[in-house]
Parts: C-alpha cells; structure tokens; sequence
C-alpha cells in the first residue's frame, strides 16, 4: 500500500516521469492546468552565433521566441522559407532562432560557415542562426537539456525526435509550446498560438 501512495505522491508532483514512443505522433503542447514551476527560463542561457560570437537570449526580452532545430539535407528544409517568411511578417511579435544540428540522418554535415551561406543564398535567411550545436545524446546543448526537460522549463517535456522541431518561447521567457517537425512554421495554428 505505501508503494502505491508514494508512486502516487510522485506522479502528482511530477517526479515521475513516462517514456513517451517516438512512432506516436507528437502532439503540440498546450498550456494545461498541469504545468509545474519553470525553475529558469531561456533567458539564463548564452549561446554562439553562426559566427562564433557570444548571444545572451535575454536580449530578446518582450518577443516570443520560436527556436527550431534545422539541417540543410532535410526533407523539412524548405521549411527555412516560411520561417524566413514568418520572421518577415510577424517579427513584431516573433523572433526565430535557428540551431543546426546534425543529429538525424546526417542531414547537417557542414561547418557554420558552409550552413550560413547555404541558408542565405537558397532561403534568403535573416533570422538569427547560431552555431551548430548537438539536440540529442550525451552531447545535447545545454539550452535543448532545459527545453525538454518540464521539471526545468514548467511546461514541455518533449525533445525533438527529428529536424525541424520547434519551441514557441513566451514574452517572458517562459516555455509554452512544443511543435513537431511536421506542423508548418506558417501554419493557423502556429501563427495563431504566436499571435495570441
């Protein structure tokens, strides 16, 4: 009967966790009455810039954030497009941030240079690009630990599964939403959850 209360204790405080299945098709995280407390946000991070210099996220304060894990051989990389175009209609209220990574299929195997040049003759990219960086594995970005991590960020567990995940940031750098590859950077309900 105590292993019981206690497992209950747990869950109910969210010290225990489930693994989620892949192959199951990820769902956008929704803000639910589920949430825990963030013990950070995304501003307590720096990271590097496409050209190696040093950005602290806190400078985006009073913007959402949509950041999005991106390679150049992907299937998703026409994706780079409407990001771009995104970034251009909404950059009022959004800012995207793209972090190549190589860590599905191989599909980001250039250097940050190569990647830059890529980006901005085939997609025109003016959104910020930072320095190529590892999303899963023993290796994972300090930033991507905090971003799939609930008990860190108070809302998503989710890490992404293949490129072209994204992460909407609120105004305050709160995390509140995980989107799968597949949801489109100029979908409804994308825009509409950036527009709110």
């Amino acid at each position: 009967m105590k292993a019981f209360v206690v497992l209950g204790a747990l869950v109910a405080t969210g010290f225990a966790s489930f693994p989620t299945h892949s192959t199951v098709p990820a769902m956008t995280t929704a803000p639910t009455p589920e949430t825990t407390a963030a013990t950070g946000t995304v501003y307590d991070f720096t990271v590097k810039s496409i050209d190696g210099k040093d950005v602290k996220l806190s400078q985006y304060k009073g913007k959402k954030l949509l950041i999005v894990n991106t390679a150049s051989e992907c299937g998703y990389t026409p994706q780079y497009k409407e990001l771009e175009e995104l970034y251009k209609k909404h950059g009022d209220k959004v800012t995207v941030l793209g972090f190549p990574a190589n860590n599905f299929g191989g599909q980001e195997p250039g250097t940050n240079e190569q990647i830059s040049l890529f980006c901005e003759k085939n997609y025109g990219v003016s959104f910020p690009l930072f320095s190529k960086i590892s999303v899963k594995g023993d290796d994972t970005a300090p930033l991507y630990k905090f971003l799939a991590d609930k008990a860190k960020n108070g809302r998503v567990s989710n890490a992404p599964d293949w490129n072209f995940c994204k992460y909407l940031v609120d105004e305050t750098g709160h995390v509140v939403a995980f989107y799968p590859s597949k949801v489109k950077p100029m979908s409804e309900e994308l825009v509409a959850a950036i527009m709110k």
